[in-house]
This record gives C-alpha cells, sequence and structure tokens, in this order.
C-alpha cells in the first residue's frame, strides 16, 4: 500500500552523490523533502535540480534538506551533475540516491507501474523531524514541479505544528490565518490576545500569530 500522512517514512540504506546515506541517520531533527525524478540528462529533471540547488538557503532557513532520487546509476548522476551547473547555473548541492536496485523507489511507492514500468515519477514526500510523512505530492514525469509550493506548504506545516490556527486558500507566510474550530472562544482569547474577525463561528480570521 503506498504511503499515507502519518506514516512513518521508511528507513534506508543507499549509494548517493555524497557517499551512502542511511536515511534516518542523515534526517536528524531536520525536515526532509524527499522527491524523486524520472530519469538524468533529461530537460525537466535538469531544470528542477537547479532549482532545488538555488533554494538550499531556504531550505536551511526552514530546519529543512533536501534529497532527490532516481533509478540511475551513480556514475549517470556523477556525469550529469556537470550539465546541471552548466545550463542552470547552479551546482548540485545536496546529495541524489542512486536507486538503482529500486529499494527506496518500491518502499516509496515511486513507481507508477502504468505512467513507466521503469522510471520514477515525480513524487514529492515532506517528512518531519519524527520522521512522520506529513505531505505526498505525485506529478507526471511531464510537469515540473513548483518547489514555491513545497515551500509555502513547508511554512505552513511549521506554523500549525506550533499555534492553534489552520493556513486558508492560497496562504503564504504572513498572511492572515484561521483560528481552528476546536478552540472555543474563551481559549481563542488567550491564545489570540489581538482578537479575531468572526466572519461565521466556524470561520475566525486573526493576523499570523508568530509574525
Amino acid at each position: 500500500m503506498a504511503l499515507q500522512l502519518g506514516d512513518t517514512a521508511p528507513d534506508f540504506t543507499q549509494e548517493s552523490t555524497e557517499g551512502p546515506i542511511k536515511f534516518h541517520e542523515w534526517a536528524g531533527d531536520n525536515w526532509v523533502i524527499l522527491f524523486s525524478h524520472p530519469a538524468d540528462f533529461t530537460p525537466v529533471c535538469t531544470t528542477e535540480l537547479g532549482e532545488v540547488s538555488r533554494l538550499k538557503p531556504e531550505f536551511e532557513r526552514r530546519n529543512a534538506k533536501a534529497i532527490g532520487l532516481s533509478v540511475d546509476p551513480l556514475d549517470d548522476h556523477t556525469r550529469w551533475v556537470g550539465d546541471i551547473e552548466e545550463t542552470q547555473g547552479c551546482g548540485l548541492n545536496f546529495p541524489l540516491l542512486a536507486d538503482a536496485d529500486r529499494s527506496v523507489s518500491e518502499k516509496y511507492g515511486m513507481i507508477h507501474p502504468n505512467a513507466s514500468g521503469t522510471n520514477t515519477v515525480r513524487s514529492v514526500f515532506i517528512i518531519d523531524p519524527n520522521k512522520t510523512v506529513r505531505l505526498t505530492i505525485t506529478y507526471p514525469p511531464s510537469t515540473g514541479r513548483n518547489f514555491a509550493e513545497i515551500l509555502r506548504v513547508l511554512d505552513s506545516l511549521q506554523l500549525t505544528d506550533s499555534h492553534k490556527v489552520a493556513t486558508p486558500v492560497n496562504w503564504t507566510d504572513g498572511d492572515d490565518v484561521i483560528i481552528v474550530p476546536s478552540i472555543d472562544n474563551e481559549k481563542a482569547k488567550e491564545l489570540f490576545p489581538n482578537g479575531w474577525d468572526e466572519k461565521k463561528p466556524y470561520l475566525r480570521v486573526t493576523k499570523q500569530p508568530n509574525k
């Protein structure tokens, strides 16, 4: 069965461009963005890996680490790195798993036979410091990911883990948020002393509490 939200992210040991990765040990106390791409030396994947490399400071600011994967062998990864830097203007600065035996891909359900029987699709997992799967997204091979959206979800998860709020449609960091319905008004007065706009009893909008 495919991994679901709330499941423990499977541990694994696999080769990578930065040496063998023991996943849970490597992740440590960080959030992790684990994502697969269909194949090395392909155009969309080249743009994606360049973008993730550019975003490394943004991941670090959120106590997060990125790690990529394809089923290509390590030698291909190593040769491809130069193309990424040449065409995207940023060299690879995070590990890329060489899952040639498909052991990680199978654990994470990254191969979808009706899309491709051999290559991974564009899977994304956000995994929290407790090694719990908090987000899954699957893109088709022809569509490059929007990593700004992945950062947005990471911001939302970190905010809602620490405050009794949810984030509304199209929310980005700094926008107003919603007080969760499980908090009654008396408790909300303690947690949100600056008040809120009660559009409906279940829809109470307030300023983002950590801003």
